[in-house]
């Protein structure tokens, strides 16, 4: 219900609720010559800003470079680059945003990653919204392949339906990212190799902390076979997992997600998904074990500020 209003939610809270809060406050705390007019400027503001947001913020694409140091990395993977790109969320990619898709994938293609990873998120509801969007996806390519994980919004978890019509629109949308030649990784991994050395790529399916978030994902099945001393990076969507889960069951060493989209909203670096996520931005640190959370590329709700949609590019390297 949540995910189905919340643009309607937002328009009302940004365009009607919050300006006429802003301006009934402003006009009864602040002297009455003054107070009107401070409270229509305000509102005003945050009127630009929401259309701001809504349109050039949105729209704002930004690379970034980080570097991820390991003494378990082997030496022929020091200086290879894995490009991850999260939450698309490709419905919200439409009418005069539909262009936007097919500049993403090139630039994702134009950093000229060893691999491509992405961290789920794909759809909003139905995977009838990828339908269009199979044939632009299909052109990412890289020498070690596309690799995928679900998010909780790829799952029919929020869909008003029985469980069998839930159960085919599953397999709808993973069939759908099959068909974009990505490999879905869903609790398995592959090995990839450089000569005598290897590196494992792993994807959990999704598992979360909060109210109706799936919780498919299981690291001991995801791992299975792979040796403890072997280089892992892991894929899972929500971040809530890497202390709840990756951490103390298995030796991953990185670990990259999504899902928080850095709150979509930032101010000096502080962003509303604080409240909720430890690690909600950026790259953190557990000894010499880290987890990069990107803010994705989209989201429901079509609203950015001061927190830009990102491509990242992950440089391994030999400590």
């Amino acid at each position: 219900m949540i995910a189905r209003y919340s643009f309607l939610f937002f328009v009302v809270m940004g365009f009607i609720l919050v300006p006429l809060l802003s301006y009934f406050l402003c006009s009864k705390l602040l002297n009455r010559r003054y107070g009107r007019r401070v409270g229509l400027g305000l509102a005003c503001v945050i009127i630009g800003l929401v259309i701001y947001g809504m349109t050039f913020g949105f729209s704002q694409i930004e690379v970034r470079q980080i570097e991820f140091a390991s003494k378990d990395l082997p030496e022929a993977f020091d200086g290879y680059r894995i490009v991850q790109f999260s939450d698309a969320h490709v419905d919200t990619f439409d009418g005069w945003l539909n262009e936007m898709v097919p500049q993403i994938v090139d630039s994702i293609n134009a950093q000229k990653g060893d691999m491509i990873v992405f961290t789920g998120d794909l759809q909003n509801l139905r995977p009838e919204e990828l339908v269009s969007k199979v044939a632009p996806f299909r052109q990412l390519h890289a020498p070690d392949g596309v690799y995928s994980i679900l998010g909780n919004h790829d799952y029919a978890t929020y869909l008003d339906c029985d469980e069998a019509t839930k159960k085919q629109n599953d397999l709808k949308t993973q069939q759908l990212e099959r068909q974009m030649n990505w490999t879905l990784l869903m609790n398995e991994h592959r090995i990839i190799r450089r000569g005598n050395d290897s590196i494992v790529i792993a994807g959990m399916e999704n598992w979360g902390v909060q109210k109706r978030m799936p919780r498919n994902g299981d690291v001991r099945k995801t791992m299975k076979g792979v040796s403890p001393k072997s280089f892992t990076v892991m894929l899972q969507h929500d971040p809530n997992a890497w202390r709840a889960k990756i951490l103390p069951q298995c030796n991953a060493q990185l670990t990259l997600s999504g899902h928080t989209h850095g709150g979509q909203f930032s101010l000096f670096g502080w962003t509303p998904a604080n409240f909720t996520y430890s690690e909600c931005y950026g790259t953190f640190y557990e000894g010499d074990r880290a987890i990069h959370v990107s803010s994705g590329l989209g989201g429901i709700i079509p609203f950015r500020l001061g927190q830009p949609g990102e491509i990242v590019v992950i440089t391994l390297k030999k400590k």
